[in-house]
């Protein structure tokens, strides 16, 4: 294992009881340079964590609570003229920061979802003409909750492929639960400290940007993405977009556990995070009852590494 990516984990951990292996992917999705999808019922500590990861990483966050009424310019910003100086000035929004968490998502309006959606994918934002860099590293976790609770609302296809990784925290075991109780009144986000800054993480991600990776893995990343589109229980398979994300989680996953290249387990750990949101069934299947995690699993059983 990295010792230093490890006491990362360790860090958040002790703000995040009992949830080391979704730490774990959250860091990784980090060092692959790509945003994260929280996906879970309320209270389980989607935004604990997140608010732990950058208070580890040493980096600038800010949190934005989305809802109805936010509207596009408190993410990206909006320009206002000066009349001490009579010119326009632009006034940043919220998403200038290196981690932005945007607390459930799917409960604000389309037109802000889609400025989101911009920002995700170029890291930048446009306002009446003007671009504006956001800073490196910049990377957004995003929560919501499950579909059909009060007020939220799907989030379309697009941004969903925007999101690299989509997770879910699950309940705690019953001894994490139990040792929650013991602290709930200790502050778990006081105690996490600072183990990396901005310039180090970087550092890391040309790393796993540089990992090697055997001409084997590449056939073995492309026999389980086109099986995706020849399945007649999907509707819609894994996108080009898909595959390379796939291949940069297990670069980092990879990096992670120490690894010098890429080997079957890493891709296999992390298949079902990358592709969960990425694939749609017909509806036959979903009359069935089978779920896109069932069949990620026949697919991995099935096609296996040269």
């Amino acid at each position: 294992m990295n010792t230093e990516l490890e006491q990362v984990v360790s860090e958040v951990a002790k703000a995040v009881k009992g949830k080391d292996r979704v730490i774990r992917k959250v860091l990784a999705a980090v060092l692959a340079g790509g945003h994260v999808l929280l996906e879970d019922i309320p209270g389980v500590g989607k935004t604990t964590l997140a608010m732990a990861l950058g208070r580890a990483l040493e980096l600038e966050y800010k949190r934005m609570q989305f809802t109805p009424d936010v509207l596009p310019s408190d993410i990206v910003g909006f320009t206002m003229y000066n009349s001490g100086t009579r010119e326009f000035e632009y006034k940043a929004g919220a998403v200038f920061c290196n981690l932005f968490l945007a607390d459930e998502l799917n409960r604000t309006s389309s037109k802000t979802q889609s400025a989101l959606l911009e920002v995700m994918e170029e890291n930048r934002v446009t306002v009446d003409g003007v671009s504006h860099a956001l800073p490196e590293p910049f990377t957004v976790i995003a929560t919501e909750n499950p579909f059909g609770s009060s007020g939220t609302q799907l989030l379309p296809e697009s941004q969903l492929d925007r999101f690299l990784i989509c997770l879910q925290m699950g309940y705690p075991s019953h001894e994490a639960a139990i040792d929650i109780l013991k602290n709930s009144a200790g502050g778990g986000i006081d105690q996490v400290r600072g183990v990396m800054g901005a310039d180090r993480l970087l550092e890391l991600r040309k790393q796993a940007e540089t990992l090697h990776v055997e001409d084997d893995i590449y056939e073995y990343l492309m026999r389980l993405t086109e099986a995706t589109r020849q399945d007649p229980r999907i509707a819609l398979g894994v996108s080009p977009r898909g595959g390379i994300a796939l291949l940069k989680m297990a670069k980092a996953t990879a990096l992670m556990r120490g690894g010098d290249y890429v080997i079957p387990e890493d891709v296999l750990s992390v298949i079902g995070d990358v592709w969960r949101h990425r694939i749609r069934l017909h509806a036959r299947a979903r009359a069935e009852g089978i779920g896109v995690p069932d069949i990620i699993m026949e697919l991995t059983e099935r096609i296996q590494a040269v």
